[in-house]
């Protein structure tokens, strides 16, 4: 409760409606004997590499605004590391895409949490978004 009263209002709910593709494409992988189950391991693959890949993004802005020029190549170099890791999981078979995914959206949280340029509500939402993205990952493999 604590973060629905410290956070702008615009990224919460903004973040948590960024959930709800990771949930449908989840529940529809886990539907029996359906035509939905392929588009959902398919749609839960691409919204995860989609939104890993904005992760990244979002530490590109944080090092353009932030870095001395001499920081600013390792900085923006490892922003880039999501977009390259979300491309391999869409080329791998689905099980080890989404496995990579969930490992993928571990690290960033890993690493987000100690993103000091970030401002204090970015690492507080990082938390139950990433929670909810990895949960949707690894429930698409039930599938």
């Amino acid at each position: 409760m604590r973060l629905l009263h410290t956070m702008p209002a615009a990224p919460l709910w903004l973040g948590l409606a960024g959930l709800l593709p990771f949930v449908a494409a989840a529940l529809a992988i886990l539907l029996p004997v359906s035509p939905w189950h392929e588009v959902g391991q398919r749609a839960l693959l691409a919204y995860g590499a989609v939104i890993l890949s904005f992760l990244g993004g979002v530490r590109w802005g944080l090092a353009m605004a932030a870095s001395s020029a001499a920081k600013l190549f390792g900085r923006l170099g490892l922003s880039v590391v999501p977009s390259l890791v979300g491309w391999v999981a869409l080329l791998l078979p689905p099980a080890q895409g989404l496995v990579l995914l969930a490992l993928g959206f571990g690290l960033m949280l890993w690493a987000d949490l100690r993103l000091a340029e970030a401002p204090c509500w970015y690492r507080q939402l990082r938390l139950p978004l990433s929670a909810g993205a990895i949960s949707a990952l690894l429930l698409g493999l039930l599938g």
